[in-house]
């Protein structure tokens, strides 16, 4: 039987500074050794090529972080190599980069094509820079413009760009301003969150003073955005992702149709052949101990994968296709949903048809509330 082509996530654990919002596993380079990145790559390169046995086919691959352009371009050409020898990549394999504005693109754009990286993801935020300073972001909004513009210059045909909305001293006025220029930019995907103060990082400790949107301002920027956005002609085909005409982003599809990933590097989480397992979350391990990488494998029990399915599939435009459900689980979704479902679509939140259920613009803004009562 042919193997189903699968997605490859590789974890860069470094940054410049870390942000005032973040919580990810990552490190700034102030605070380690430089020759850790070096170290890091090498043991990267050992994970990677570990696969190599199993003779797996990519049709994604997502360079993550951590800031993954700060590394040097033969940093990041011994990364592409090793995952050229341990997978076989198909020809139109989506290569994505993350990179921060600051960290000089403009320097290595043409070569990262040329190492086959063909999408950026650049982690803008703000064009504003009283907001992109309460975030503990090291860039501007110039700095931006000179990324994508040599991004584009150097024939780079597929850029996401990152964005937040409820950040500190942020008005909808602000808001719209961001959205405006970006749209005027057209990148090929724009993704919108909600700033979430993750306890324990700098911006959750200093919430008391800081001047936050109230619910309904935020509820307002929410909505204004997604009409804005529609109206500008990106699909609102995930809850905080749009994309132009057949730009959504392949590799993340993955996660949302439950596809077979593999993530490689520290505090990497793969699902695959029905077990999902993680990397450890210490630096100093990863790099010395390869026998002690893994730290966490469980099997996908039957409840789990029926759970997963219904919950991320939500998560898209597209919803869930009620006879796949079905076949894949052997039950009826809505055999005991129905007076749910029916609250739910007059309500709004969802709509059934051809099907498929799917939430709506609504019921986008309140998922969490929504998909914890349906599933």
């Amino acid at each position: 039987m042919k193997t189903k082509p699968i997605g490859l996530y590789v974890h860069i654990p470094f940054c410049i500074k870390k942000c005032a919002y973040c919580d990810f596993c990552s490190f700034p380079t102030s605070s380690v050794d430089i020759s850790l990145t070096e170290e890091y790559v090498d043991a990267l390169v050992e994970e990677i090529e570990s696969y190599r046995e199993l003779n797996l086919t990519l049709d994604t691959v997502f360079i993550g972080g951590g800031t993954p352009s700060l590394l040097s371009v033969h940093q990041l050409a011994k990364i592409m190599r090793s995952v050229e020898k341990a997978f076989r990549l198909l020809p139109n394999t989506e290569v994505t980069l993350e990179a921060n504005p600051a960290t000089e693109l403009q320097k290595k754009a043409l070569d990262l094509k040329t190492l086959g990286v063909n999408r950026i993801s650049i982690g803008l935020q703000s064009i504003h820079e009283n907001e992109l300073k309460i975030l503990g972001r090291i860039h501007s909004y110039n700095d931006f413009l000179d990324t994508y513009k040599a991004v584009r210059d150097a024939g780079i045909g597929n850029v996401n760009v990152d964005l937040m909305y409820a950040i500190p001293e942020q008005t909808l006025m602000s808001l719209d301003k961001t959205l405006s220029e970006i749209i005027s930019h057209r990148p090929e995907h724009i993704s919108l969150y909600s700033l979430i103060l993750e306890e324990g990082t700098p911006l959750y400790n200093k919430r008391p003073s800081l001047t936050l949107p109230s619910e309904d301002e935020e509820c307002d920027m929410y909505y204004h955005a997604a009409e804005k956005l529609r109206g500008a002609g990106y699909s609102h085909y995930e809850i905080s992702n749009y994309s132009l005409n057949s730009r959504e982003c392949r590799h993340n599809l993955k996660y949302w149709h439950c596809e077979d990933y593999i993530g490689v590097g520290l505090a990497a989480h793969s699902c695959f052949q029905g077990v999902r397992y993680a990397n450890t979350t210490s630096l100093s391990g990863y790099i010395n101990d390869k026998s002690h990488r893994r730290i966490k494998s469980d099997v996908l029990s039957f409840d789990d994968r029926r759970f997963e399915y219904a919950m991320l599939g939500l998560r898209l435009k597209e919803g869930i296709s009620l006879s796949e459900y079905e076949k894949s689980f052997g039950e009826d979704f809505m055999a005991t949903r129905t007076e749910l479902v029916t609250k739910l679509s007059v309500g709004g939140y969802l709509t059934v048809g051809d099907g498929r259920i799917s939430l709506t613009e609504q019921g986008f803004y309140v998922s969490n509330h929504i998909l914890a009562e349906l599933i």
